[in-house]
């Protein structure tokens, strides 16, 4: 089996090229590497991320919010993700479930055991071998990412809500300490790197 490593956090925290970063650093390595991200990475999810990423806050229920998460999930990791490990690939994803879990959960509101219990019906024991939570505080993060670009409903959600959305990253961190490293996202990126090999050192030992 491969390794899936996931990147999260709240807006503008540069899950995105630091994502980049490590994927040339394993494919420099020699390791077969897929890149990948959510809501998409197939084409059906990535029909269901315009809906969900792009317009206004409030255009859809927070329940429809979730149900479209939920369905491009099943089919990105039936398409691309379980395929990928099964092969022994790396797939480095951009957001997954604890995204769900902090934004429709801590952000939203939504119940957290509701939500565990609807990945476990939908994809059974499937978890990141680890989680890269990189984590800046709100105010910074929306400066980085800015709200004018197409996909920028979350983005134009209120300060409050990803303040929710930070504390629930938090909480989740403090849940899963093993699985999930905190990573201080507020430095330069080859700082940033850096903190990430640490986080994954014992991953590079065992592969």
């Amino acid at each position: 089996m491969g390794r899936l490593i996931t990147f999260e956090g709240g807006e503008g925290a540069g899950k995105s090229s630091q994502l980049a970063r490590l994927a040339h650093r394993l494919r420099g390595e020699g390791r077969d590497v897929v890149t990948t991200r959510e809501p998409g990475g197939c084409p059906f999810a990535e029909a269901l991320r315009r809906l969900l990423v792009q317009g206004q806050p409030g255009e859809m229920t927070d329940k429809t919010e979730l149900l479209l998460m939920l369905a491009a999930r099943i089919e990105h990791v039936r398409q691309v993700i379980a395929p990928a490990l099964q092969r022994g690939s790396w797939v480095l994803c951009d957001r997954f479930l604890d995204s769900t879990l902090a934004y429709q959960g801590h952000g939203r509101g939504m119940d957290l055991a509701l939500l565990h219990h609807w990945h476990d019906w939908a994809l059974g024991p499937l978890l990141p071998d680890r989680t890269l939570l990189l984590d800046v505080p709100p105010e910074i993060g929306l400066q980085r990412s800015g709200r004018s670009h197409l996909e920028s409903r979350f983005e134009q959600e209120s300060l409050a809500f990803h303040q929710r959305v930070r504390e629930g990253f938090h909480a989740l961190a403090a849940e899963s300490p093993g699985r999930i490293r905190l990573i201080d996202a507020n430095q330069s990126p080859e700082q940033v790197e850096q903190q990430i090999g640490v986080a994954l050192g014992d991953l590079f030992s065992d592969a």
